[in-house]
């Protein structure tokens, strides 16, 4: 057994049964491990930011270690992307990184880069470079611990050379030496009972509660849904936790910020008591106002705590442990003259969300594709979208069923994840389907690559639909809107604009099932056949790109911005006028 072989094992012993990652010469003696070692599958990605993706999606979807390998030097570059990624949404994820021979390294040699360096922000927690095979093992075992300790990235770097040296599994015992072990153990972490009675004083104190949950509060669902209903409160959801609660309860308010509903904007704005679990939402001007409402919070992190808005009472523990310990101090709530403003607002927000994705267009409303997909999806569908509009109209039209997952990119927001999320959700759930709804931009930069993953792997999968939906409006739509609402510019064509490619037929090309749709009485035909089709699928459909992702709160500056890249000359004027004057008519704008 030699070193690349002890590594793999030890990956084993932790439970890892999948690597995403690229081949290159730096990681040959692993590449060569693991070939002969098949229990410890191999998914080749196209490109090594694909495979960090799909590592961090692995990561969010199962509850597990997910990871990721590239070769020295430019591989290890590409990983940084995604693994930043899963970073920022708190995921546990292990790069593991080639690196020129040891004989080599200060000699200023080819793709010789200053790995440490390099990954010393992204795998701040523990990123180490292999020097002798005695330190494989604590190395490995640390990488693992550290990163589901700390909700993190952790890096493990290995030169050529070393990778081909006979094993040590056991150091010798001698001054100097190691011997670790592996396993995490997975316990409960309770507040305080002192800080829960405090916590119990101001929820049963308050009259209009609000709830905001992130995807820190995955698993707590029948929890927080009695808390809900015993305190009479609305739920909001930051957009990682989209898939928490399902979209059908009646107090489920929807997303929150500039991507949110009208109700959670009032919910936040009226409510007098404020309640956050497992959640880092950072937009605190979505919020209530410092001082106009009382506050609690419980997260696992204590870094986390008070971070976006000044708490009254900072509860550190586990979501589900601890309102569970919370649930019985806290009182029925007689007056339910505030839980049934907000279920009102929610069933008046979903009719006009209805009627809005109605609209005509030109050709296509992209609401009405995600309003029409979201009853079609079969029970316990993975759902992940990308940045952009993409996430704008899978926060506002999908609506979630219990038992569904859904993610996205939520801290750094990147482009690209759609796809490869949709691809590990693939391999981690095999019997459910998968759909990425993804912007035409995001498609352009990598995910048409990762097609070809899905068509290299979709005959292992025990059910082969995932449904990739292209929101094809030939536009970089949401840096268009950001220019004429956020810096008050009209639309830089020449940045914009990108070309119209069928990206149906590209499917076609590369062996799986493609439909473009250009007419809007085309949709539920296309969904239906592509839904139950027998092999992965593009539906690429043709959208207007003036179709505002006007927030359902704007302010006056906001407005002040946008009205001032009109006047500019914005080259698509007449059509985002026709378009806002269409939405505001059906409410939700304020």
């Amino acid at each position: 057994m030699n070193v690349s072989d002890f590594l793999i094992d030890r990956l084993k012993t932790w439970g890892i049964n999948r690597i995403f990652g690229y081949p290159g010469d730096g990681i040959n003696g692993l590449l060569g491990a693991l070939n002969r070692d098949r229990d410890l599958a191999f998914i080749q990605a196209r490109h090594e930011e694909m495979s960090a993706f799909m590592a961090c999606a692995h990561a969010k979807f199962t509850q597990t270690v997910g990871v990721c390998l590239a070769t020295s030097g430019p591989g290890a570059i590409h990983l940084l992307n995604g693994l930043y990624d899963a970073k920022l949404d708190h995921q546990p994820v292990v790069a593991i990184i080639g690196q020129q021979r040891r004989t080599a390294l200060g000699s200023n040699y080819q793709q010789e880069v200053d790995l440490m360096s390099l990954f010393k922000d992204v795998a701040g927690d523990y990123v180490q470079l292999l020097t002798h095979p005695a330190q494989v093992r604590q190395v490995v075992d640390r990488a693992i611990r550290i990163a589901v300790a700390k909700r993190t990235v952790t890096a493990v770097i290995i030169p050529s050379d070393l990778q081909e040296e006979p094993a040590i599994k056991e150091p010798p015992r001698e001054h100097g030496y190691m011997a670790t072990g592996t396993g995490f153990p997975h316990s409960r972490l309770i507040p305080q009972q002192a800080a829960l009675t405090k916590a119990a004083e101001v929820l049963n104190a308050g009259e209009r509660v609000a709830i905001l949950v992130g995807a820190g509060a995955m698993g707590a669902a029948a929890e927080i849904g009695s808390l809900a209903e015993k305190l009479g409160a609305g739920v909001a959801k930051a957009l990682l936790g989209k898939s928490v609660l399902p979209d059908d309860l009646p107090y489920v308010t929807g997303s929150i910020g500039m991507l949110g509903t009208k109700p959670s904007w009032e919910l936040m704005d009226n409510c007098d008591t404020l309640l956050m679990i497992g959640s880092g939402f950072p937009y605190a001007e979505y919020l209530p106002e410092p001082g106009k409402a009382r506050g609690v919070q419980i997260d696992v992190d204590g870094s986390m705590l008070s971070l976006r808005y000044p708490m009254e009472v900072n509860l550190l523990g586990d979501s589900l442990a601890t309102v569970k310990e919370l649930l019985p101090l806290l009182h029925y709530k007689e007056d339910r003259s505030w839980f049934e403003q907000v279920t009102a607002q929610v069933a008046v927000w979903w009719e006009t969300v209805e009627k809005r994705s109605e609209q005509a267009a030109d050709p296509i409303n992209p609401q009405l594709v995600i309003q029409k997909l979201s009853p079609k999806l079969p029970d316990y569908a993975v759902i992940t979208a990308d940045s952009g509009t993409a996430a704008f109209w899978y926060a506002r039209n999908l609506r979630i069923r219990s038992g569904m997952l859904a993610s996205l990119s939520g801290n750094l927001a990147t482009m690209c994840p759609a796809v490869p999320y949709a691809i590990a959700a693939k391999f981690a759930y095999p019997d459910r389907m998968a759909v990425a709804i993804s912007g035409d931009g995001a498609m352009q930069m990598l995910g048409m690559n990762e097609l070809i993953t899905i068509a290299k792997y979709w005959k292992s999968w025990e059910d082969p639909r995932l449904l990739v939906i292209v929101l094809n409006n030939r536009d970089l739509n949401m840096v268009t809107w950001e220019q004429r609402m956020l810096s008050g510019e009209p639309k830089f064509e020449a940045s914009q604009d990108i070309p119209d490619l069928n990206y149906a037929a590209f499917a076609q090309l590369v062996g799986l099932k493609g439909i473009r749709v250009e007419k809007p009485e085309e949709i539920d035909g296309a969904l239906d056949e592509l839904i139950n089709a027998d092999a992965p699928a593009v539906l690429d459909v043709v959208v207007d790109p003036n179709v505002p992702i006007i927030p359902s709160h704007v302010d006056f500056k906001t407005w002040q911005r946008f009205t001032k890249a009109l006047m500019k000359g914005d080259p698509e004027q007449s059509g985002i006028i026709r378009q806002i004057i269409k939405e505001a008519m059906q409410g939700g704008i304020s």
